[in-house]
């Protein structure tokens, strides 16, 4: 009975924290299905993409749709099949159809993939149900080798169009399909906001090794992202919580903190070994931790290096998955230690936990997103992602979340998209002498659009024409006018103002475009007319001389003397330096006759103090006096 009512708690726990998502919120992420031919059939429908696989965010696919005659639920290998694919109609890629039931959804498209077809259609088997997103099996699925390997999108389609393409088939009719992930995720500014709810743990199977190698690759990736701006990345990790009437047992005190509010399951799924859900419970919020503290700090990137470097230096298969391994790891990034134990705070106290209660909210979606119950999720731009975790298929959806012609060149990369531009420039405009062109390569395309060039602004439909408009026109191409250069000089008909045409320089007529013609100004008689002057043109100008040794003053248009000049200019010299001469001898003569003046009078005035001068009466004394 004892041993009966532990399994029963054990199953009861194992409810609580894998059965989370039975009652969640769930949105089924939807693409564009455009079916071309036949006539009949034509028009657009919704499909569902599968959680596995490689949807192609941002792009599409046109294909031949085949439903084999035999193995029609894709459930066994298609032998041979390739060899159909070399006579496939107008040498498309083949989309192969296949019923629901069975097996695996993962397992038909492993089939069908090592048949050789390039995509697959599931067709529901049921009438009239709203469209499911098919998945992977769960990590008890002892053959599962294979899920990262699966390489081709797959969509899930109604019982209705699938019944409607099985009929034009056995009609003989050829039916092409077009699966569109353009518009599968929305892209509303320069900056793609995505988010990645994860797990600590690294022993629950394939699924743990997927997130922690995707960790792994697509650091780099992420942190090229964030350094420059382009995007903004949170983390977050799922919790549950145990029920009031279990909070005693030794199950919930082994796998939650804070009173079982923040619960994890166990990694190894037996609660008598190894690590418990607290110990990951508690790496968890390190991680959180670290992020936040690294944000506040401006370094949000370094969480890619410390989840990365923590999964190598300290796992679990070698009891090393604790605290004093993980604050080595933080320690050597530089982050600060202190800060991240104090966001940790107590994981005994009996209250909330205000990081971890964050998550909890978090998880539950809202407008377009679903709830979150399932691990690894991956949120861009507020959509879930569905496919396969790998480096090069979700920076494809990341990418997919940027405006057009505003994408990081990491979107642009030869492995990431194909460059339009490069094979008959798009058929845009180009200046092929300037090396200019119309043609900008986005992630979803090309896009024809005048550019801009060095400050300078093309003005056109992008398509036929572009031209120059505005200063500084004339840096770029010449403002597409006539330029030569001819001994060192050089004429343009380029002027750099409001104007965008071309005129000629003086000196030049022309078009301003293709040519520009020297002006014969001697021949024509409009410069060099006086009687004395010689004429003779240059190439953009001429040059006047006059005969006789005269100087030509070419604002007069006359020649002068260059003699009477210079002897006027002598007589004229000497004239004021004589003047100038006269001048301070006088000032001097002046200035002796002023001094002399001054001191006569100072001696007359001091001898009349001592004796009468001529003229002047003796001056009685009145000073004291003596009687006798």
């Amino acid at each position: 009975m004892g041993r009966a009512w532990e399994r029963s708690k054990l199953l009861i726990w194992v409810w609580c924290v894998l059965c989370g998502s039975c009652v969640g919120r769930f949105v089924v992420e939807k693409s564009s299905l455009k079916v071309s031919a036949p006539k009949s059939l034509k028009g657009s429908y919704e499909s569902s993409m599968g959680n596995f696989g490689v949807p192609l965010y941002g792009g599409s696919m046109l294909g031949t749709v085949v439903y084999p005659d035999d193995n029609r639920d894709a459930c066994k290998s298609f032998e041979g099949f390739n060899a159909s694919l070399a006579t496939a109609p107008r040498g498309s890629p083949t989309i192969l159809l296949a019923d629901r039931g069975g097996c695996f959804f993962t397992t038909k498209a492993w089939n069908v993939q090592n048949g050789g077809a390039a995509a697959i259609l599931v067709a529901d088997d049921k009438k009239d149900e709203d469209l499911i997103t098919m998945d992977a099996p769960g990590e008890n699925h002892g053959d599962s080798d294979y899920l990262q390997n699966i390489t081709i999108p797959a969509a899930f389609i109604t019982e209705s169009l699938g019944d409607n393409i099985k009929k034009a088939l056995s009609a003989g009719e050829m039916v092409i399909v077009t699966l569109d992930w353009t518009e599968a995720l929305p892209y509303p500014d320069e900056r793609v906001e995505y988010e990645f709810w994860t797990n600590s743990n690294d022993e629950c199977g394939p699924k743990c090794d997927t997130q922690i190698e995707f960790v792994k690759n697509f650091k780099g990736a992420a942190q090229i992202l964030e350094h420059k701006g382009y995007a903004q990345f949170t983390p977050h990790y799922i919790t549950w919580f145990c029920p009031k009437q279990f909070l005693s047992t030794e199950e919930c005190r082994s796998q939650c903190i804070n009173s079982g509010r923040y619960c994890a399951p166990d990694p190894e799924q037996d609660f008598s070994k190894g690590y418990n859900g607290r110990d990951v419970v508690l790496q968890n919020l390190r991680e959180i931790c670290f992020f936040k503290v690294a944000n506040e700090s401006n370094k949000p990137w370094l969480w890619w290096d410390f989840v990365s470097d923590f999964a190598i230096r300290c796992p679990m298969k070698e009891k090393k998955f604790n605290k004093e391994c993980a604050e080595k790891v933080i320690q050597s990034l530089g982050v600060d230690l202190e800060k991240i134990n104090q966001c940790i705070g107590d994981p005994d106290a009996d209250k909330d936990n205000p990081v971890l209660k964050a998550e909890q909210d978090a998880q539950i979606g809202k407008g377009s997103r679903g709830d979150v119950s399932i691990l690894p999720t991956l949120i861009i731009n507020n959509r879930q992602y569905r496919g396969k975790l790998d480096r090069e298929v979700v920076l494809k959806a990341v990418c997919a979340g940027f405006q057009e012609t505003t994408e990081p060149d990491i979107c642009l990369s030869s492995d990431i998209e194909t460059n339009e531009c490069l094979e008959n420039n798009g058929g845009c405009w180009q200046d092929e002498v300037a090396n200019i062109t119309a043609c900008q390569d986005t992630f979803r395309g090309r896009v024809c659009e005048c550019p801009l060039v060095q400050g300078v602004k093309f003005v056109g439909d992008g398509y036929t024409h572009c031209e120059a408009s505005g200063a500084p026109q004339c840096e770029i191409n010449n403002g597409g006018c006539w330029n030569e250069t001819r001994g060192g000089r050089t004429f343009s008909a380029c002027v750099d103002d409001s104007s965008t045409g071309c005129k000629c320089p003086p000196g030049f007529t022309g078009d301003g475009v293709n040519s520009c013609e020297d002006v014969d100004e001697c021949k024509e008689k409009k410069v060099c007319q006086c009687p004395e002057c010689k004429c003779k043109d240059t190439w953009g100008s001429f040059e006047c001389t006059c005969s006789g040794g005269l100087l030509y003053m070419q604002e007069y248009d006359t020649c002068i003397s260059t003699h009477p000049v210079t002897k006027s200019f002598g007589v004229f010299f000497w004239i004021v330096i004589l003047g100038l001469t006269a001048a301070g001898v006088g000032a001097y003569m002046v200035y002796k006759y002023r001094i002399r003046s001054y001191m006569d009078s100072e001696i007359r005035s001091i001898m009349a103090q001592y004796m009468p001068l001529d003229g002047q009466a003796e001056v009685p004394s009145h000073g004291s006096h003596t009687d006798i």
